[in-house]
């Protein structure tokens, strides 16, 4: 296997496609998002850790002790970006593997080339078993029920079509299988909520689109994706009606951020038609 696998799925339909314009007018086009990612994928990792004041890691830690690594089995990393989430899951698993044999399979997948080549950078010396695919979020090129556990971490919300992404999500993982997904959401307490809106609306993407040196202001578009996702029940709900149930909901740090977890539901999943979720 190549370092970087090129898997294009059929019909290629991109991770953003291009009516990925959603209702809220974020343009989520597949070029659009692409591009953006590419240009600041060289300085991604720092601009994060600028930004969250390191809390990120905090947040993926969590997200591998109450959604754990399939020890035998083998995980997906959807929108992987540079990687941090499926090189978390890869340290979770280090010890255990090497005590009882059991090494997981990780792949991490996404479309953005440059972000991917970075990730692969990152863990080739630690974990070079990790596979890197760059693939379709809408269009995942894997077989059904390939997978124990689907994660995502904060991609989720640049799929042009959210309830299509998840249903590729559903489709791909077995029955009794879990997905994780960690996201950033809106504080429900409204002081907290007031203070994030802020720093998200006034700070962030000056700062960001700052230190990461683009043109395309990536951290603009940031702000805006995260206000207008689906956060709290209704993304619960949309993660029901691709397969899964017993969805719970974990915030984390004042709302800032959500991890959903969820169980795969027995039977077949296929993908709806493009419908903004």
């Amino acid at each position: 296997m190549s370092p970087v696998d090129t898997i294009e799925p059929s019909p290629p339909a991109g991770q953003a496609s291009s009516r990925g314009t959603d209702r809220s007018g974020v343009d989520k086009s597949g070029d659009k998002v692409r591009g953006m990612f590419a240009e600041i994928a060289p300085r991604y990792d720092l601009v994060n850790r600028i930004l969250s004041g390191g809390i990120d890691l905090w947040w993926r830690h969590v997200t591998v002790r109450l959604a754990p690594p399939p020890l035998g089995g083998a995980m997906l990393d959807v929108c992987t970006g540079t990687g941090d989430l499926a090189i978390a899951y890869a340290d979770r698993a280090a010890a255990p593997a090497a005590a009882q044999g059991l090494v997981p399979r990780i792949v991490a997948s996404d479309f953005c080339r440059p972000m991917l080549d970075r990730g692969r950078d990152k863990a080739a010396a630690r974990y070079p078993h990790i596979e890197w695919i760059e693939a379709d979020a809408m269009a995942l090129p894997f077989s059904a029920a390939d997978f124990d556990l689907v994660t995502v971490a904060f991609g989720l919300r640049n799929i042009a079509n959210t309830r299509r992404g998840l249903a590729e999500m559903a489709r791909v993982c077995r029955p009794g299988g879990t997905l994780a997904i960690l996201e950033f959401s809106l504080p429900s307490n409204s002081i907290v909520r007031a203070g994030y809106l802020w720093y998200f609306r006034k700070v962030l993407p000056r700062l960001g689109n700052a230190v990461a040196r683009n043109a395309s202001d990536a951290y603009t578009y940031l702000n805006q994706s995260v206000e207008d996702f689906p956060s709290g029940e209704r993304l619960a709900a949309l993660v029901r009606s691709v397969g899964f149930t017993a969805v719970e909901q974990h915030p984390l740090t004042f709302g800032i951020a959500t991890l959903t977890l969820a169980t795969r539901c027995a039977g077949a999943v296929t993908s709806p038609a493009p419908k903004n979720g």
